[in-house]
């Protein structure tokens, strides 16, 4: 029978219950067990496509299509394992389907309730993954914090699914901050206690507690949290500040989180984490021979969450190339033509960001006539692809007016326009072409030599395209189209030829990169920024 590990967090939000569950998926995947990890979210949208990055940090798409929480992008770098729709689960989406039950006449003329039709919908979505018979463990993130009223229907749906299967099929972990107060120089319990006393108002007595702490909890505070929260003492885990999330598995590992998890589910200790790879990855990030500066241009770089992704394939590419990157973000709604040589110079590489709308768009052109012009290494994502293609048709091409049917529905040259089957669209949310799509590389670029092969697989979030009526224009003066995908014949990648590295990607590449394998895009932007700062 498949084992339920459900996550829920207390006192205050953003403690990390994502970098934990990753963490001890990862260190339960290393002792040989298939584990995957899923995150119920207590807001209404049905799903994060909708909402500003300065709400919720970036929407992090997955193979199938599903538009998810960033915490699946951590999934998905620890484990190197894919996620899909089941893995994230909205407040909105246990409502909508309840709700499109009811008018089907689903539930007979009974009252609609939270409990049980709600609370029913939770459980049976907590079972999706486990019932497939891929995984031994789930583990289940409940979003929010202990006590939000959003937050109640997912926590009396843990209660009752504990008491449906077993306590020895299920267990709770419940993470609380323990803040050190420097007027009284010690680390304080009090919160962490009113967490669990509010927990256990719920009818959830937790498993085992992971503290949140910048200072190491000393033998004595453990014993009063054990005490004081009905726990064993070897459940107390401290969890310290740490200077990378990807020490957070080896922290968790010294604390024997794995081991707690695994004799409180009755599950055998299989075989030792095998974490050779995984130091390795760690000993190349903490010693870089090298350093590298790289620009990320974009329009929301005040909450840097919203390129989470990015960051993150910065530093698994960064530790394959033994160098640190270090991220400059740079607001291109700043930018303007008289100050982005200043704003640019002494970058060794130019990342332009993924968006939406028409703010910053004009920040972003002038990013990248200066990275062109100039011969420094330039990366462009999504619509800094499609931001290349303007710029090469306004200052090579000569069509001054070139735009994006996005920014001036009017424009003359409309070198990037909508996709076919977007123009009739009309709801907003889901509706992108997302997902993972195929794409053949032209047989000598750039693209291929990075990739080692023709053909390929990459995620999507898009409604505009390159325009294939300029297609020739483009390819006669030097930018190559050098992945087509082959059932509608859309540009995924286009590059220079007589550029060290300027490559634009239409598809989302930091989604794919992990710590196993990290994404050869970035691998090889962040090598050609380095023989740029070299030279330089």
């Amino acid at each position: 029978m498949t084992k339920y590990i459900f996550v829920t967090g207390g006192v205050t939000s953003s403690l990390g219950k994502g970098i934990i569950s990753a963490s001890l998926a990862k260190l339960l995947q290393s002792r040989g067990y298939r584990v995957t990890i899923q995150k119920f979210d207590p807001y209404i949208n049905i799903d994060p496509g909708t909402l500003n990055p300065y709400e919720h940090g970036e929407c992090y798409v997955t193979e199938d299509g599903a538009e998810t929480d960033l915490d699946l992008g951590h999934y998905e770098r620890f484990l190197n394992t894919p996620t899909s729709q089941s893995n994230n689960i909205t407040t909105g989406r246990i409502y909508q389907n309840v709700i499109n039950r009811e008018r089907e006449g689903a539930f007979l003329g009974k009252t609609v309730q939270v409990v049980p039709h709600i609370t029913d919908e939770i459980k049976r979505n907590f079972k999706i993954l486990g019932e497939n018979g891929e995984y031994d463990i789930v583990i289940t993130e409940i979003g929010g914090t202990v006590g939000d009223i959003e937050s109640l229907p997912f926590v009396e749906a843990v209660r009752q699914f504990r008491w449906e299967v077993g306590s020895s099929n299920s267990l709770v972990i419940h993470l609380t901050l323990v803040p050190f107060l420097a007027a009284a120089g010690e680390l304080k319990t009090k919160p962490t206690q009113h967490s669990v006393k509010m927990l256990l108002e719920y009818g959830i007595q937790p498993d085992i507690l992971v503290c949140r702490t910048e200072h190491h909890l000393t033998a004595d505070l453990r014993k009063k949290i054990a005490l004081f929260c009905n726990v064993n003492i070897n459940a107390v885990i401290e969890s310290i500040d740490a200077p990378s999330i990807y020490d957070v598995p080896l922290l968790m590992l010294k604390e024997q989180l794995d081991k707690t998890v695994l004799t409180k589910l009755k599950l055998p200790n299989k075989n030792e984490p095998d974490l050779e790879s995984w130091k390795d990855f760690l000993g190349r990030l903490k010693n870089p021979t090298a350093e590298v500066r790289v620009g990320l241009v974009g329009k929301y770089v005040e909450l840097p969450d919203a390129y989470k992704s990015i960051v993150e394939a910065f530093v698994h590419a960064g530790a394959k190339n033994e160098c640190k990157v270090k991220v400059s973000y740079i607001h291109s709604e700043q930018l303007t033509p008289e100050n982005a040589v200043e704003k640019l110079r002494g970058l060794h590489g130019v990342l332009v960001a993924p968006g939406f709308g028409q703010r910053g768009f004009e920040g972003k052109i002038e990013a990248i006539r200066y990275v062109r012009e100039n011969n420094i290494p330039f990366f462009g994502i999504c619509l800094g692809m499609q931001c290349a293609v303007v710029e090469f048709g306004r200052h090579v091409l000569h069509l001054e007016a070139a735009n994006s049917v996005e920014m001036d529905g009017h424009t003359t040259y409309p070198v990037i326009s909508m996709m076919e089957d977007q123009k009739n669209v009309t709801n907003k949310g889901g509706t992108m072409r997302l997902g993972a799509y195929p794409c053949d590389l032209k047989k000598g670029s750039k693209a291929a030599a990075i990739y080692g092969k023709l053909h390929i697989s990459e995620r999507h979030r898009h409604r505009y395209e390159f325009n294939n009526d300029y297609l020739k224009d483009y390819e006669a003066a030097g930018m190559i189209p050098s992945g087509i995908n082959p059932q509608n014949g859309l540009v995924e990648i286009v590059e220079l030829k007589n550029h060290p590295f300027f490559v634009g990607s239409q598809f989302h590449p930091e989604l794919k990169s992990t710590v196993a394998d990290p994404h050869p895009l970035f691998v090889n932007f962040v090598a050609a920024s380095l023989a740029y700062a070299r030279k330089n």
